[in-house]
């Protein structure tokens, strides 16, 4: 598995984010045309409101002495699942594992069972990831489009 190292970002870095955010997704919005909800159209205050949330952190993936991704970890502590929502690999990284170690390193940090997220049902390489990680699929499937339909996936 390839190594990466977490850093938990700061209210100065969350211009950074969203401008990652929106590189990084911006082949699956032209794809899917998910304007509601892609990650690839939100605005900066969506990640500021995010990050103002108790239970959020944001940490950049760092592998090759760059931010080559960014991972969001929604954990409140309590009895609830914790979430990763979203998690992205910068294109010019992608395939060399890094996704996979920093889901891994998320795990170490905030516990390994008890963990939920959902990605496009038409992306196999993201469900083969999860699979490969020990997520499951729910049987709870949204259809958000003609092009495009929302999978959940769970840990235990």
């Amino acid at each position: 598995m390839a190594t990466v190292s977490l850093k938990a970002a700061t209210r100065e870095d969350l211009q950074t984010i969203w401008e990652m955010q929106i590189k990084a997704f911006s082949e699956l919005l032209d794809k899917y045309q998910d304007y509601d909800m892609s990650p690839g159209a939100e605005g900066l205050e969506k990640i500021i409101e995010r990050y103002e949330q108790p239970w959020t952190v944001y940490y950049f993936i760092v592998a090759e002495n760059e931010n080559v991704g960014v991972i969001r970890v929604i954990d409140k502590k309590d009895a609830g699942r914790k979430r990763i929502s979203p998690i992205w690999i910068m294109p010019e990284y992608r395939n060399k594992g890094y996704a996979q170690a920093a889901i891994s390193a998320v795990e170490q940090i905030h516990g390994c069972h008890h963990w939920c997220l959902d990605t496009i049902l038409q992306e196999a390489g993201n469900l083969h990831l999860y699979e490969k990680m020990g997520y499951h699929q729910t049987g709870r499937m949204d259809k958000i489009n003609e092009r495009m339909d929302i999978v959940f996936y769970e840990k235990d």
